[in-house]
Formats: C-alpha cells, sequence, structure tokens
C-alpha cells in the first residue's frame, strides 16, 4: 500500500541545501532516489546504452547514448525547476531514471511518468519501488491528482511495474507512436489520488 504523502515526506524524504540549491534523496531500502550529479555520467552512459532500453522509450533518448549525451541530460535535469528527474541510486551508482512531465492549463494537477532501468537490476523489484516512492512524492511535491505512463505494447514488464504500484490500465492507443520503424499501442496506465 502506499503511503500518504505527509507521511512519506516526514520519514524518508530529505532535501539537502548545496551549493545555493536543494538535492532531492529518498531512501527505500534496497535502492534510493535521488538528485542527478555530475559525477554520474560515467554509470549513466554505461546503463543507458542499451537498445533493449532504447526500444521501449521516446526517440529524444538516443541510442547509441554517448558521454556527451549523458552530460547533456545531467546538465539539463540539474537546472530543470521544480526538480522533476530523479536518478535511481542502487550502491552509490546511477543505474536508472525516473522523471515527470508536468502537464499545464486545464491538466496542471497531473503528470507523465517516465522511468528506465539498467538492464542488470530488471527483476529485482527495484522499479516497482522506485516508481511507488516516486509517485508519492510527486503527489505531494507537485501538488498532483492524477499520475500516467504510456508504455508501448511489447513493454509487457513495464506493465507489470505499473500493475504493482497501482496504477489502473485505462485505454489502449491504437498505432499511436512509430518506433523502430513500425507504428505501434501505447497503453495509458494512471494513478488517481483517492480521497
Amino acid at each position: 500500500m502506499l503511503l500518504r504523502p505527509v507521511v512519506l515526506l516526514y520519514l524518508a524524504i530529505q532535501q539537502l541545501r548545496v551549493n545555493g540549491g536543494f538535492v532531492m534523496k529518498i531512501d527505500f531500502g534496497n535502492c534510493k532516489l535521488r538528485s542527478w550529479h555530475l559525477e554520474d555520467v560515467g554509470s549513466l552512459v554505461k546503463h543507458a546504452n542499451n537498445r533493449k532500453i532504447w526500444v521501449n522509450l521516446r526517440d529524444q533518448f538516443p541510442h547509441p547514448y554517448t558521454q556527451t549525451d549523458g552530460q547533456n541530460w545531467i546538465q539539463t535535469a540539474l537546472t530543470v525547476r521544480p526538480e522533476t528527474s530523479f536518478a535511481i541510486d542502487v550502491g552509490g551508482m546511477a543505474v536508472g531514471s525516473i522523471g515527470f512531465r508536468l502537464q499545464t492549463d486545464v491538466e496542471r494537477f497531473s503528470a507523465e511518468v517516465g522511468y528506465w532501468l539498467g538492464e542488470e537490476f530488471w527483476g529485482r523489484g527495484i522499479g516497482t519501488a522506485a516508481l511507488k516512492a516516486a509517485t508519492q512524492y510527486a503527489v505531494g511535491a507537485y501538488r498532483l491528482n492524477r499520475i500516467f505512463a504510456l508504455p508501448f505494447e511489447g513493454n509487457i514488464a513495464s506493465m507489470h511495474v505499473l500493475e504493482k504500484a497501482r496504477c489502473r490500465r485505462e485505454c489502449q492507443l491504437r498505432k499511436s507512436v512509430y518506433k523502430n520503424g513500425q507504428f505501434m499501442d501505447q497503453l495509458l496506465y494512471a494513478y488517481i489520488v483517492e480521497g
């Protein structure tokens, strides 16, 4: 069961003042979510440069994933305010990412969540734990009512992560993306804040 945002904020979130800004860290046992650091470039490139990851993400995620791509990503993540992109950290190494696209106008209490995890960490429950923690953080920090995700039709593992994190499948968007030379469906999953 997901904790209420206020409880989670008091128990697990640390916001530390560093160089005039804040650094976010949520520790949840076998891993943590935290702000990106410039020193993460090597680990980021190591885990992101994987076709199996690229094939399930938007085209803005490059392949091959180079040192320059990693540096650019971290620089961008560090300048966006409010901070919306976080490293998934295992053993002090950035092994994945999770982030939010905050919506605007009449959808301003919603955000799209996107995430990926290095292949060697698949199947360990890390993705689910990270999504649960990030969801609770985002609901409180950004005052959200709805968080949604759009996995591609063949990404069964991501669908399982979403279901375990209490997201419900709402619909199938037929032939809504073009990736890797073919049109594919997306599935719309959403977490709704109840009460």
